[in-house]
């Protein structure tokens, strides 16, 4: 296995026809490994600027913000006849999806593969260094990707993420089938590939100052400030498209909410709020304490209780799944995922054909845990009337 200092660097994607160059040259293969980095970091307005893609024998990186459309690169994702392989896909899936509505089919996932023959460390750096060999640079997690030019040092980061991911397919491949876990891992694959945004940019919940607040025992007045401190950093963080984190930090929203400053001077004693910080935000920081002095202070949001009944029964399969995994040696979400088990206690099946349309349960784990799934709920029922 090459060194990675030995390896060219990957090909730049900026120009149609670089892109379409690109495309040609990779329709025919039969695995194409994937990557995405994004600005989450450092844009309020969130979005993919690079996507890197590999086949067995070059290395490419394609950069979205200096490409008018990435159609061409959509026929590659949704052909079925190419394996794609990520890693850890979940989050690159949501991105592509939201930014490019892309549509995806034939997956392979090597973190999810690690997870199912019931590995631990399942990192990209543990993986390619315990299968292959190869320590990866990790010290470009947090560059801003938005950025132009990119330094070349980040760049051969965003090359390394999908360099050796064919390799790394391929052993643990071998491993699936060795395990006999091949069909699970394909029907989890299945499952990644058909999940949908959950909603197109950035969600704002108006109500998420209570989870910051009620930890902390504000008072009704303190729990008004912070209302208005954290409407006005969503705000700023908005204006100035960066995330609401590097405003300030929900502690410092805390801190302000309790002692309610009235002045740039008394703003500088505030935990992590540097003079920088005072200077740009600390009027619009002044102003919505003082709003929030005389705003009417708010009503806890309703807190939706689950009925006993569905809540015992998702207790029972819980308990189940722990002891499952325990038996398997995997993490209890391998076995069926949380969302799962919620949609089992509400809807009570009672037969194999009534696992069918439950999401998350496919052919091979409705066959390999159907059974015990519908004793797990018959008995709870049983129980609960006797």
């Amino acid at each position: 296995m090459p060194h990675p200092a030995n390896i060219p660097a990957a090909t730049y994607v900026d120009h149609p026809r670089k892109l379409d160059a690109m495309v040609d040259a990779l329709q025919h293969e039969s695995l194409l490994a994937i990557d995405t980095e994004s600005n989450s970091l450092h844009a309020y307005h969130e979005r993919v600027c690079l996507i890197q893609i590999s086949s067995r024998s070059a290395d490419y990186i394609v950069d979205p913000l200096a490409l008018p459309k990435l159609n061409a690169l959509g026929t590659l994702f949704a052909d079925p006849r190419i394996e794609k392989v990520f890693h850890a896909s979940e989050y690159d899936l949501m991105c592509l999806k939201r930014d490019y509505q892309f549509t995806f089919s034939s997956l392979f996932d090597t973190m999810i593969a690690a997870r199912i023959c019931g590995l631990r460390q399942v990192g990209l750096n543990h993986l390619v260094h315990d299968y292959l060999g190869i320590d990866l640079d990790k010290s470009h997690q947090r560059d801003n990707w938005g950025r132009r030019p990119l330094p070349h040092s980040s760049l051969r980061y965003a090359q390394f993420d999908t360099h050796y991911l064919p390799e790394l397919h391929d052993q643990l491949l071998a491993e699936l089938e060795a395990r006999g876990h091949l069909e699970e891992a394909r029907e989890t694959f299945d499952d990644m590939g058909r999940m949908t945004p959950p909603h197109e940019g950035r969600s704002f919940d108006p109500d998420g100052y209570w989870r910051i607040g009620y930890p902390a025992r504000l008072t009704p007045r303190q729990m008004a400030v912070l209302r208005e401190l954290y409407l006005a950093r969503e705000a700023l963080a908005e204006r100035a498209n960066i995330p609401p984190m590097n405003v300030v930090q929900n502690r410092t929203l805390v801190e302000l909410a309790r002692e309610q400053p009235t002045n740039r001077d008394a703003l500088r004693g505030i935990f992590g709020l540097s003079n920088h910080g005072v200077r740009r935000w600390g009027d619009a920081l002044l102003a919505a304490i003082a709003r929030g002095k005389h705003a009417e202070t708010p009503s806890a949001p309703a807190i939706t209780q689950t009925p006993p009944d569905i809540a015992d029964r998702y207790t029972a399969l819980h308990a189940w799944r722990k002891k499952r995994a325990e038996e398997r040696g995997v993490e209890s979400d391998v076995i069926v995922t949380k969302q799962t088990l919620w949609s089992l206690a509400y809807r009570t099946p009672a037969t194999l054909e009534d696992l069918d349309d439950i999401e998350g349960l496919g052919p091979w784990r409705t066959r390999t845990y159907g059974p015990e799934i519908l004793s797990v709920i018959a008995k709870h029922e049983n129980g609960a009337k006797s």
